[in-house]
């Protein structure tokens, strides 16, 4: 429902985004090629030419704005987080750009006009968010288009309710106050507003203070007392919009749908669902491929140094548990000695494992016993970004110690992860990897993708 109210801010938000960035790629032509502050070596190119590439500027520049979430709510956020956010888009817009030029050999494009059109998108970009909103606040201010809410319900559920609605500034929503079961609370405050009655006074309230919209936030124990607040608002115009009490079993992804016209409450549900599951798969197959490829010849050394060095096959395969409970071989290089489990059974991997093999402790510290994972990510099982897999013998104890350790299993488990990537890994803390895993399945997008697989590069 918030959502609703705020499409018309978000589109134009995106609208003048847009616009800004066509017209700093014309600007950008302008400028390199009517005002020349570098000197031309070559004829002015046709301007026909530059207008065909914005074609590629409008599918790259919306999936990076996107992506770099300058269309979520900003309440609390200074404005050069906002900026910060500008900078992230426009410049991995550009590199794409860049490269889409690079590989088309076709029609040479400036480099230096990229880079008046990133310094320009830049500016234009920033400006239109700065006065957008600006003048939303001040609208707002002044009282224009505001909505008043009156919210039934003075529990965790209405307190919550009431930080979503201040979480989005641009609904216009203005919480009048709050209504109570309980007559010794009148009068006390909830996120700065007023408890200005019990459930009997609703009509009085909705009068008293010209509410637009009625929302319901009461316990499940007091859905009794439903019918009696609506049925007193029957004379009356407020909207009436019901909360349902399910916070507590609220855990990934909640929503609602709309099944023919039933609403349907969705309390866990991962991302990965139509568009996103067919860009995330078609993703993953392209660059296990282009890793296979071009890791070839470390392969081949390493099987070859494996297989000198140790008895036993080069591969080791172990089952692992992957996406909704799946059980799946996954490989990597052997780097322990054979049997080495057949003594201690499986346990939990510790630094000075003396089993560990001499060309192994190299293999794990430079992460190269993975590489036999693209193999997996090719044929379905992993995903290059997810979750790490365990085995199923840990994750049985760990789904009984761990609060939703499970709920990790709604993403493809990955050769790298955001827990990885800000060093939970290996011997460390399993709650805070969950944490980090299921933050990851929340705000999942290729984007979020693109920036873990450059850490894990980065941080080696």
């Amino acid at each position: 429902m918030l959502k609703k109210y705020a499409q018309v801010f978000i589109t134009t938000l995106f609208i003048a985004d847009l616009a800004s960035v066509v017209l700093s790629w014309l600007s950008a032509y302008f400028i390199r090629f009517n005002l020349q502050v570098f000197p031309l070596k070559h004829d002015i190119p046709l301007f026909s030419d530059y207008l065909i590439f914005l074609i590629f500027i409008m599918i790259v520049f919306p999936f990076c704005l996107t992506g770099s979430g300058l269309y979520k709510p900003m309440r609390g956020k200074s404005q050069f987080y906002e900026f910060t956010n500008i900078f992230k888009a426009t410049s991995s817009s550009v590199i794409i750009l860049t490269a889409v030029t690079f590989f088309y050999r076709g029609y040479s494009y400036s480099r230096i006009v990229m880079v008046y059109f990133w310094l320009l998108s830049n500016i234009t970009i920033g400006i239109s968010h700065f006065y957008i909103r600006k003048t939303l606040k001040v609208f707002r201010e002044k009282g224009y288009n505001l909505r008043h809410i009156l919210i039934v319900g003075a529990g965790d559920l209405a307190k919550n309710l009431a930080e979503k609605i201040n979480l989005h500034p641009e609904i216009g929503f203005n919480i009048v106050g709050f209504l109570t079961d309980h007559s010794e609370k009148v009068g006390q405050s909830i996120s700065g507003k007023k408890i200005l009655g019990q459930l009997e006074d609703v009509q009085k309230i909705v009068r008293e203070y010209n509410i637009d919209q009625l929302f319901i936030a009461l316990p499940r124990h007091a859905y009794e007392r439903l019918e009696k607040v609506i049925g007193c608002l029957g004379e009356e115009f407020v909207d009436i919009k019901v909360v349902p009490d399910l916070l507590q079993f609220m855990s990934l992804n909640p929503g609602i749908e709309d099944l023919d016209g039933l609403p349907v409450v969705s309390l866990s549900e991962g991302p990965l669902y139509g568009w996103n599951k067919l860009f995330k798969r078609l993703a993953d197959i392209a660059a296990s491929l282009t890793m296979l490829i071009v890791m070839s010849p470390v392969i081949i050394i390493i099987a070859i140094a494996i297989k000198l060095t140790s008895k036993g096959p080069v591969l080791y395969q172990q089952e692992r548990m992957g996406f909704s409970g799946r059980h799946f071989t996954m490989y990597k290089f052997r780097t322990m000695f054979e049997d080495a489990e057949e003594k201690t059974g499986a346990v939990w991997a510790k630094k000075g494992d003396s089993r560990i093999t001499s060309i192994g402790k190299f293999l794990r510290k430079a992460s190269l016993d993975e590489l036999p994972q693209f193999f997996n990510v090719l044929k379905g099982d992993m995903s290059l970004v997810g979750p790490r897999p365990e085995r199923p013998v840990f994750v049985n104890d760990f789904k009984k110690s761990v609060y939703q350790y499970m709920l990790r299993h709604k993403m493809k488990a990955g050769i790298t992860g955001w827990a990885q990537v800000n060093g939970w890994r290996g011997d460390s803390s399993l709650e805070k990897r969950i944490e980090y895993d299921l933050y990851y399945i929340e705000n999942w997008s290729l984007l979020f993708d693109l920036k873990i697989i450059w850490l894990t590069v980065w941080k080696g």
